[in-house]
């Protein structure tokens, strides 16, 4: 370790998530430079000191994709999640859906929605559908998806809260149940229909303490 007033600062043991020491003592930290975080090992496991939102993992989309799987998003670390997609296109003005692992019954959710035209509220919404619809909006010219995902990991039902953009001229949110007590690692992105091109998938823990 380097110490330094006012030329260096505090320099810390740095490492890969495959080359931590393999020894570690209670309370030591590493610089983790594959995951651009800070890990402390509290007795048991190198985990990420609680501040808020913590970062999981962020996928990319690839070129033209009908669904994207993004694996070990869900943990006994975190209880809640929220994930933000951003920065790619869609081939049409088609709605995201969103499964937990591979089940496809008992999803429950609701939209409400103003037109920026009308701005006469209307509502949609399915019942024991194959998967949580609405949850995002895909164009020609931007993907947009945030919500809060609730309980994933807990062998109980999974809920869901988003801000939703429904189309060129709709912006809504919408709430949501799946009625499954199953613990979930895992969740597929797929547009209602055609493809997704670019942009990232970010999924983000929330601290506990």
């Amino acid at each position: 370790m380097t110490i330094s007033a006012t030329t260096q600062g505090l320099r810390m043991g740095v490492a890969t998530s495959s080359s931590r020491p393999t020894v570690p003592f209670d309370g030591q930290v590493i610089s983790e430079t594959d995951t651009d975080s800070l890990k402390v090992y509290n007795g048991t496991a190198w985990v990420t000191p609680p501040s808020g939102l913590n970062l999981i993992t962020a996928q990319t989309i690839g070129s033209a994709v009908s669904s994207v799987t993004v694996s070990n998003a869900f943990s006994a670390t975190y209880d809640n999640y929220k994930i933000i997609v951003n920065g790619g296109v869609a081939s049409g003005n088609i709605a995201m859906q969103f499964l937990l692992g591979a089940s496809t019954t008992t999803y429950h959710n609701s939209l409400i929605y103003a037109s920026y035209a009308t701005g006469t509220p209307a509502g949609i919404g399915t019942n024991n559908g194959a998967q949580w619809d609405y949850v995002g909006y895909g164009t020609t010219d931007s993907l947009s998806f945030n919500a809060d995902i609730l309980d994933p990991f807990a062998a109980k039902f999974t809920k869901l809260v988003n801000a939703a953009y429904t189309g060129a001229s709709e912006s809504g949110s919408t709430s949501g149940v799946h009625k499954t007590a199953t613990s979930y690692t895992s969740f597929i992105l797929r547009p209602q229909t055609g493809t997704f091109t670019g942009g990232t998938i970010y999924v983000y823990g929330y601290a506990k303490a």
